[in-house]
């Protein structure tokens, strides 16, 4: 098939799924949006990727703002129609689209049906709910009203889409409600990228070049919005400075609430590093002694901290802060990865943090059993397999209404 593979985050786990569809020989254009500062996978080709793999990195006049309502929508809808003109342009077989803002993937949704291709929706995140949360608590009853639209256009997406891909058990509960019908909707739970990430020695160039190799670390990487909780990472530092060091290597707009306390508050032990390149991710998280992931209730129930894959990877252990009902809560404390506490709850988010630090048999161990966890479940031909299944039953039903139209 010719496939194109839409991530607009860049993600590493999605551009596995790309190398690996390619290698089957499908065609594979793995596209994303080159403005978007999130972490990066492999997003190159290298000598040894097989020849059906392409990459295609999307751009935008003008810097991506996420700190405005307004600018960040008009930027979605300019995104959108870019990403209309590559999918009509390479008139793909199929396309299968995640992460991606609601207005903007409405775009990909109608090229995809212009152009005749199958879509595949992949349910990262519900990011209508998202939006329509965030709006409330900011415009009250006005924000409501412009969060249900979002609402209803993302209902309409579902409902256009011939399949649908959720990550999570509870996330596909929610679809089958709002497509009311339960056959095109699959779980396929994320992944690490086992094959990229591999267990490090702490002293590693990257930990000696910047000062970490001989200290305790506590480590947080990746995105930081305000649905991630940067207060607790600040009280986290505050609890363990001369002690340990809360290393936070990320972007967004969480890292601007840590410079300020960092500079505020004197937190010298509050390390602030911006997104590193993937080649150096590895490095990265061998730094750390504890890798800390948070995600507030409310985002609990829409998003699910893939951040976490990685840190099983890595054999690091995992002090994350999340509703017990989220998925990476459920993982980390069903294969006792870490210790997992109530986003809410601060004294045990920092007893835990403790608990950790302190007992060396607890943290060695709950690395050990993440990355057998991750060895047993992370196989990308595995998941390579359940991608392909759900694209057949996507491709015959686009065809089969073909047919009947």
């Amino acid at each position: 098939m010719k496939i194109l593979v839409h991530d607009y985050a860049g993600h590493p786990f999605q551009v596995d799924l790309s190398r690996e569809l390619a290698a089957r020989g499908h065609q594979v254009t793995h596209t994303y949006f080159q403005g978007d500062h999130g972490p990066k996978g492999r997003l190159h080709r290298s000598s040894c990727d097989p020849v059906g793999l392409s990459f295609n990195g999307v751009t935008l006049s003008r810097p991506y703002d996420k700190a405005s309502f307004v600018k960040r929508r008009f930027d979605d809808v300019a995104y959108g129609k870019a990403i209309a003109k590559v999918i009509l342009s390479l008139k793909p077989d199929l396309v299968i689209s995640g992460n991606t803002p609601t207005e903007a993937q409405s775009s990909v949704v109608k090229a995809s049906r212009k152009s005749g291709a199958s879509f595949v929706f992949w349910v990262q995140d519900f990011y209508s709910i998202a939006v329509s949360k965030l709006l409330r608590r900011k415009l009250g009853a006005v924000g409501a009203a412009i969060g249900g639209y979002y609402s209803f256009l993302e209902r309409g997406q579902f409902v256009q889409s011939d399949a649908i891909v959720v990550i999570t058990d509870p996330f596909a509960e929610i679809v089958k409600k709002w497509v009311k019908t339960k056959d095109k909707v699959f779980t396929i739970e994320n992944w690490g990228a086992l094959d990229e990430i591999s267990p490090l020695k702490k002293d590693n160039d990257w930990a000696l070049r910047h000062g970490l190799s001989d200290t305790f670390n506590f480590l947080y990487s990746g995105t930081l919005a305000l649905k991630h909780n940067p207060q607790l990472l600040i009280e986290l530092a505050k609890q363990v400075k001369g002690q340990a060091n809360v290393v936070v290597v990320s972007q967004g707009v969480g890292v601007s609430e840590l410079e300020r306390a960092k500079n505020e508050q004197s937190i010298d032990n509050l390390i602030l590093l911006p997104l590193q390149s993937f080649a150096d991710l590895p490095k990265v998280l061998a730094t750390s002694d504890v890798t800390v992931a948070t995600i507030e209730p409310d985002a609990g129930m829409f998003s699910v901290p893939s951040k976490v894959q990685s840190y099983f990877c890595a054999q690091r252990a995992v002090l994350l802060a999340a509703p017990a009902e989220n998925l990476a809560s459920i993982v980390v404390r069903k294969n006792g990865a870490g210790l997992v506490v109530d986003p809410t709850d601060k004294g045990g988010f920092l007893h835990c943090a403790m608990q950790l630090m302190k007992d060396d048999a607890l943290r060695g161990g709950a690395a050990e059993r993440g990355r057998k966890f991750a060895l047993n479940n992370y196989d990308i031909k595995r998941v390579t397999d359940q991608f392909e299944e759900v694209f057949e039953y996507a491709y015959l039903a686009r065809n089969s209404r073909k047919g009947t139209s």
